[in-house]
């Protein structure tokens, strides 16, 4: 039984959760500047991960025959059949379930935008068979977090929290472009569409550094917006420290610390700046 949890978590990289929940979590307390109930709290928690796993699980059935073909992603269970295509559905079903009974239990309006998260998270996966954008189409899904988590506190639509979500936007466009020079010549190869595989490495890597110059931006502005303090502010330096570190270990001659950049820091980043906000208010 242990062995097929093991399975599954990595299946759906479980341990990525640290890059939108606490985006989530930070549009909760900044909603109201108050800690949120425990009930918004829980159901927004089981609506994130029933949405983050429903996304996952799409992406591991809809590129298997891809998988399948990369030797960077040929080890994944559902291309070595120690998770077979049944169960992925079977699971895919119960996160979407998950999902929509945790923004029922929320307000009106999470209930109504949660069919546009299911559009995103059912054809994002699709934009890099035509699009180089496919880095932001990912963006665009994460970006939903801090927007989400403001509207489940709120029960209303604001632009406040919008400034927010293009900051993850960018940031998540950012380090994906990164993570997506491991596979340049894969996509070349197989006309699959990337930032890196269209424009080469050297300018993917600086369109990834303005996406994160644009993301300290907007956290900048977002501060202004939201009339935070020092304690927030000491969170955005942090984070623009951890971007600048993330591409000094990727230089343009040199990938093998991709993985480093894209989980350990990126992993980080969400956390951290949570943590001063939370400190900032309480």
């Amino acid at each position: 039984m242990w062995t097929r949890v093991k399975i599954f978590l990595r299946l759906i990289k479980f341990e990525h959760t640290v890059f939108a929940l606490p985006f989530a979590y930070l549009g909760m307390i900044l909603a109201r500047k108050s800690l949120p109930s425990p009930g918004v709290f829980f159901w927004v928690t089981a609506a994130m991960g029933g949405a983050r796993t429903a996304g996952m699980l799409l992406n591991r059935i809809i590129d298997r025959p891809i998988d399948a073909k990369n030797p960077r992603t040929q080890d994944r269970p559902t291309v070595t059949g120690e998770f077979s295509l049944r169960n992925a559905w079977l699971a895919t079903g119960a996160a979407l379930l998950v999902f929509f009974i945790s923004v029922k239990m929320l307000n009106d309006l999470c209930f109504k935008l949660s069919f546009v998260a299911l559009f995103l998270l059912t054809t994002y996966h699709t934009v890099k068979r035509f699009s180089f954008l496919c880095h932001f189409a990912l963006g665009l899904v994460l970006a939903a977090a801090p927007l989400g988590g403001w509207i489940a506190v709120t029960g209303h639509f604001a632009w406040t929290p919008v400034i927010l979500s293009l900051a993850v936007l960018f940031w998540v466009a950012g380090f994906d472009v990164i993570y997506s020079l491991q596979d340049v010549d894969f996509d070349r190869m197989h006309g699959l569409h990337s930032i890196p595989a269209r424009f080469g490495e050297k300018a993917a890597l600086r369109v990834s550094e303005y996406s994160h110059l644009a993301t300290v931006f907007f956290l900048a502005l977002f501060g202004c917006v939201a009339g935070l303090g020092v304690l927030y502010w000491a969170g955005v330096l942090a984070v623009a420290i951890l971007l600048k570190a993330e591409h000094l270990l990727v230089p343009e001659d040199n990938f093998s610390r991709i993985h480093t950049a894209f989980f350990t820091i990126n992993g980080w980043i969400g956390i951290l700046l949570l943590i001063f906000t939370f400190l900032e208010i309480y």
